[in-house]
């Protein structure tokens, strides 16, 4: 794709998106259906934040089970590869 080529698609969706958005905001039938759009949307909205919750715990648990695994086989904790210092202090 040459810039050129870019330049058109990018002007041409950024037309698209200003008429959309004219259409919502400037016109009587884009208010009736930001109305009808917007409690959908918050529903949408809630759903997201369940879901991330549910894979933000979901995250926890895996990460719980991958410590007790390596606790089982004898890991000693931290990553492989990396030495700890600890009286090394930061320089900041």
């Amino acid at each position: 794709m040459t810039d050129t080529s870019r330049a058109v698609a990018a002007t041409a969706a950024g037309a698209v998106l200003g008429a959309l958005a004219g259409y919502l905001f400037f016109t009587e039938r884009g208010l009736t259906l930001r109305r009808h759009l917007e409690p959908a949307l918050g529903d949408v909205v809630r759903e997201l934040d369940q879901v991330m919750g549910t894979l933000t715990k979901a995250a926890g648990v895996a990460s719980e089970s991958w410590k007790l695994l390596g606790e089982a086989l004898g890991d000693s904790g931290s990553p492989a590869g990396r030495v700890s210092y600890p009286r090394q202090t930061s320089p900041f």
